[in-house]
């Protein structure tokens, strides 16, 4: 999918694109590629000039090699963007081409953008732009905003674990904890930590494009100040993603324990069913080892009185225990 992004009035106008001719009609800011097909790739490059490398989107890539400026003034920027599905969460590799410098490309001040699927920071983003007149005014703007952006969705991300993790605590903190709902809590706990995570590594990854932004010296002095405001945003989340791990292990830790504690109860129940028996089995050894003929022949209420009196040693623990509690 090709999409392009005008500026009419001071506001971010999208346009989707379906053939070549159209790419004359418009002169964007920020040309967006949402899984280009081969088709897409020679449009672009056949009518701004721009070669989409192959390795945009790989995984793989080195770290060194995700920020680099070219000679002819491009400038590549490999970022990933968080996506908060319930059932998946997981980050986008995003590969942005900024172009600023060369005029004798028709791409001059374009922001290309290639992704393998839909981004809700992109969504956002053109949301704003559409209501809020002058947001955007060059194609480093869009960059800097989704970068912006980004901060804020994963801010409203902790917000949600937050949520979720005050819903746990309280499941466990009641006390009377099973093994059936500790297993849904650490299951609920297991995805809250594994997002944090991703939080982290993202917002770590964005503070690197930013800085990077900064260091290239292509912002002008309202663009640098708005990029450092960013930095101390995310800087702000790293306390918070860090105070959540903390919250994580704790409830952790008091699940584990509730497991301990319910693990606990059942080996209480076999220690002193043992104990019990144990008078039982010492009456019952006896019995049969010190009577010199068979107890039925000599004594016809051999058998009645040794289990009478196997039944009321076994009785006198089990009224004791309860007495003391070992039983609840």
């Amino acid at each position: 999918m090709l999409n392009i992004f005008t500026l009419a009035n001071g506001r971010l106008v999208q346009e989707e694109i379906e053939a070549l001719e159209e790419l004359s009609q418009f002169q964007p800011i920020w040309v967006d590629l949402e899984s280009p097909t081969v088709e897409e790739k020679r449009w672009i490059k056949q009518y701004y000039g721009l070669s989409i490398p192959e390795d945009a989107m790989d995984e793989d890539i080195e770290e060194s090699a995700r920020f680099y400026e070219e000679d002819n003034g491009e400038l590549h920027i490999r970022s990933d963007f968080l996506i908060d599905d319930d059932e998946d969460p997981r980050s986008v590799r995003v590969a942005f081409i900024l172009n600023q410098h060369n005029s004798e490309l028709r791409s001059r001040g374009v922001l290309f953008s290639i992704h393998d699927e839909d981004v809700p920071v992109f969504r956002l983003l053109r949301m704003r732009a559409r209501r809020a007149p002058g947001l955007i005014e060059d194609a480093k703007e869009v960059l800097l905003k989704l970068f912006d952006a980004d901060a804020e969705y994963s801010a409203d991300t902790l917000e949600n674990i937050y949520d979720e993790l005050e819903i746990a605590g309280k499941k466990v903190l009641e006390g009377n904890v099973s093994d059936e709902l500790a297993g849904e809590v650490l299951g609920a706990i297991a995805r809250q930590e594994d997002l944090n995570g991703r939080i982290r590594r993202n917002v770590m990854d964005t503070r690197r494009a930013v800085s990077f932004m900064m260091r290239s010296r292509m912002l002008n002095a309202d663009q640098f100040e708005e990029a450092r405001q960013i930095l101390r945003d995310i800087e702000s989340l790293d306390n918070h993603t860090a105070f959540l791990f903390d919250k994580i292990n704790f409830l952790m830790d008091a699940t584990v324990g509730f497991i301990n504690i319910n693990q606990n109860k059942t080996i209480k129940i076999f220690s002193v069913a043992s104990v019990a028996l144990l008078p039982p089995t010492l009456i019952a050894s006896v019995y049969g080892m010190n009577f010199k003929f068979m107890p039925e022949l000599e004594w016809k209420y051999g058998y009645i009185c040794a289990i009478a009196l196997m039944v009321a040693s076994a009785v006198g623990p089990m009224l004791y225990f309860r007495r003391r509690g070992w039983l609840k």
